[in-house]
């Protein structure tokens, strides 16, 4: 099956009425989630995937994608009204959308970053569609040690290239490989790191540690937000859509943020926080009028805007082709797939074809449901911002807590989750990211077995990392991605210190 009987395959499978049905609820929470400040799609994701117990892994996953790509969309609704981005992503879009929206534009500042969204998601899994089968297929050609190799180059990358601190991604990523290791060793059946703890046995809870570490922590940060009064709405009013003039601005940024999304998912670790930085510098270095950024350039929210969503696509190469997460998202839903019993990786088109082209047919249509939403709905949806917080604290943490329990019916977890809970408040406060956290936790028990596997056929000789040229080439990849993380924090910044703070967050 090429690229395009798969995209049609896969259509068929969207199409059947109970996945239209949980793709279009998917996206609508993914959009209801994104007007939270805060919360996120990693966060919103793990908060909803109990939910998911007992139905088709398919349509489950096509529910949770749609959050995924719902929470990229509707992140712009915050940052133009509220001034605060709805997740870390939407962050550039906030230097742009609220000055426009103080200036009576926010109905259609909304709309430019909606079919900004549309465009940008559509070209997106049109690239996804035709470039994760090839990689696909040449990871078949990977034994132990090139794995081993690929997830070790993953995990740098991620660890050095989120926030602005090495050591911090270090320290995080250590923590999670750390988590990973906790629990009875696969091979001697020896207990490892359980601290007498007969519900560690059965490893670390990915879906406790996950809810913890985000959702519950992220409350924190709403707390805080309310009490410090630091949330002013602007509310919408006056004409909805654009002006000839603003799409003649927006339409050449919304394709080069697209470009530029795609590239930064493709590339591990990467995000989408840096994607829409990438664009926003992108849009202001190629504007004739590079001192209106700032102050109410429609292109400074076009170009953001379309690289986050075109982003959450590339973020998909990696997941789908070689079972690597691509962002904190897909690590949340990577765990998501193996909860299920599936394995992502270059087996999932030959063994599940039925999920992997209608996961992605899924998104096109998704992105079809998101602009029929978003446009007329917009500001329908913004009144979630209108709830009184306290209310919200109550449904997060009631989600949070049942779900959290419901998984083993097992008290333990819930104290567990808090744990992951006054962590995850730790790391905000220290500015420590917790993207790498989750990478290590689901990457530890691949990469340790990979290395096992390969010094078993090499009979204990580390050279079966180098012997192989691809193995030997990813691990320069690996030394490579620490150095020019290196050479770059030499470097002077080239963002507003809150952006670089929120892209921590991602």
């Amino acid at each position: 099956m090429d690229s395009l009987d798969g995209i049609l395959h896969g259509l068929a499978v969207a199409g059947q009425p109970v996945n239209l049905l949980y793709t279009l609820l998917g996206v609508f929470i993914g959009t209801m989630i994104s007007h939270l400040p805060g919360i996120g799609p990693s966060a919103g994701i793990a908060l909803l995937i109990p939910v998911t117990f007992g139905m088709d892994p398919p349509t489950a996953l096509m529910m949770l994608a749609g959050i995924y790509y719902g929470c990229m969309y509707g992140g712009a609704v915050t940052a133009i009204l509220l001034n605060t981005p709805g997740d870390a992503a939407a962050v550039m879009t906030v230097l742009d959308g609220y000055p426009l929206a103080r200036k009576g534009r926010a109905g259609a500042t909304l709309a430019i970053a909606a079919v900004s969204s549309f465009i940008a998601g559509t070209m997106g899994v049109t690239a996804l569609a035709f470039i994760a089968m090839p990689l696909a297929t040449l990871a078949l050609h990977f034994g132990p040690a090139e794995y081993f190799a690929l997830m070790l180059f993953a995990l740098t990358t991620v660890s050095a290239l989120t926030g602005d601190s090495i050591a911090k991604g270090m320290i995080a990523c250590l923590v999670g490989l750390a988590l990973a290791t906790v629990g009875i060793d696969l091979q001697s059946g020896t207990v490892r790191f359980t601290m007498g703890f007969v519900e560690l046995q059965d490893r670390v809870s990915f879906l406790v540690v996950v809810v913890g570490l985000f959702a519950i922590a992220e409350v924190s940060r709403m707390v805080e937000g309310t009490l410090e009064g630091t949330m002013h709405t602007v509310r919408i009013k006056g004409r909805l859509w654009f002006t000839p003039e603003e799409w003649r601005l927006a339409w050449p940024a919304i394709f080069r943020g697209s470009a530029v999304g795609f590239f930064c998912g493709a590339a591990p670790g990467l995000g989408g926080t840096i994607a829409a930085m990438l664009a926003y510098i992108t849009e202001k270095k190629v504007s004739k009028h590079p001192e209106r950024f700032g102050h109410g350039a429609i292109e400074g929210v076009a170009g953001p805007e379309a690289a986050t969503n075109a982003d959450t696509c590339g973020a998909f190469v990696h997941l789908l082709a070689l079972g690597i997460p691509g962002s904190g998202a897909t690590a949340v839903i990577m765990g998501a797939f193996i909860m299920y019993g599936i394995q992502p990786g270059p087996m999932l088109f030959k063994t599940h074809p039925d999920l992997v082209w209608g996961l992605i047919a899924s998104m096109y249509v998704g992105n079809v449901m998101l602009l029929v939403l978003n446009l007329p709905l917009v500001g329908v949806f913004a009144r979630v911002l209108y709830v009184p917080p306290a209310i919200l604290l109550v449904i997060i943490l009631g989600i949070a807590s049942a779900g959290v329990f419901s998984f083993n019916t097992n008290t333990f977890d819930l104290y567990l989750a808090l744990f992951f809970g006054a962590l995850g408040y730790g790391f905000r406060k220290l500015d420590i990211p917790k993207a790498p956290l989750i990478f290590g936790l689901i990457l530890g028990g691949m990469l340790e077995q990979s290395f096992r596997q390969a010094m078993t056929i090499s009979g204990a000789n580390p050279i079966i990392f180098v012997k192989s040229p691809i193995a030997a080439f990813l691990l320069l990849c690996a030394i490579g991605s620490v150095v020019a993380s290196l050479w770059t924090k030499r470097k002077p910044p080239v963002v507003t210190a809150p952006a670089a703070a929120m892209a921590q967050e991602e």
